[in-house]
């Protein structure tokens, strides 16, 4: 890890639940899905939430989105189909963008990047149109730019993203079968150059084997440095 202090902190609530916080107290909660097997206790009775931010329309990713959202009031931002379902379910403070698209929230910039990964919303026993899977760059007041990329497979504009704009950190799924496994994401880190890296979407359910010491292990010896592994509930501070 690098010494300079950037004044982000960050909390994993397990499976892709992250909590970011920008150094003038901004408060970024993105794929709320906060009663999550590896979920902390009290996880749920979260109350200072400014921005919610939603990659694509599984259940595991949207979460407890409406709830949290009614009770703290929070802007919740997703793709545009998503979007609707949220209003749908009586939130108010929503906002629908697409890939391409930048949003600037208080001081808070947010881009809506690609993501390869199906998107269906479950809805009463049906499933419903949820538009595409997304990833976003978060860059808080101070320029440090954090890179969730949703659910997704490896993809070659992760160079781009990597190149365009030069993600602080790279909070990547590396659970394998749905998503990325440890080998496509150390391959990803290889085309993002992250200063920072964190594995997520992993241990949730058997099925999902990565683990951030596997990915640690496959990438260069010059990144391996770089890898930073979360507990669930604990919060640190780049």
């Amino acid at each position: 890890m690098k010494s300079k202090s950037y004044g982000i902190k960050i909390t994993w609530f397990g499976h892709s639940a992250i909590l970011i916080e920008s150094p003038k107290g901004k408060r970024i909660l993105i794929d709320p899905w906060l009663d999550n097997p590896k979920a902390p206790e009290g996880a749920m009775d979260i109350t200072n939430v400014d921005l919610i931010l939603i990659t694509h329309g599984h259940s595991d990713h949207i979460g407890n989105t409406i709830e949290i959202a009614k009770r703290t009031g929070a802007k919740v931002i997703s793709i545009f189909e998503v979007y609707l379902h949220i209003e749908a379910q009586g939130v108010t403070n929503a906002q629908g963008m697409n890939k391409g698209g930048t949003v600037d929230i208080d001081g808070i910039k947010v881009a809506m990047v690609d993501a390869k990964h199906s998107s269906g919303i479950d809805l009463d026993g049906k499933v419903i149109n949820g538009g595409a899977a997304a990833g976003y760059i978060i860059e808080t007041e101070n320029n440090f730019k954090v890179y969730h990329a949703g659910d997704t497979a490896l993809f070659g504009d992760m160079k781009i993203i990597g190149e365009f704009y030069k993600p602080d950190v790279a909070l990547l799924p590396i659970g394998g079968l749905y998503t990325m496994g440890p080998r496509e994401a150390a391959y990803a880190c290889k085309l993002l150059k992250p200063k920072y890296i964190i594995g997520m979407h992993y241990g949730t359910f058997p099925v999902l084997t990565g683990s951030p010491e596997e990915l640690k292990e496959l990438l260069p010896n010059d990144m391996k440095n770089r890898v930073i592994i979360l507990e669930p509930g604990k919060e640190i501070t780049l």
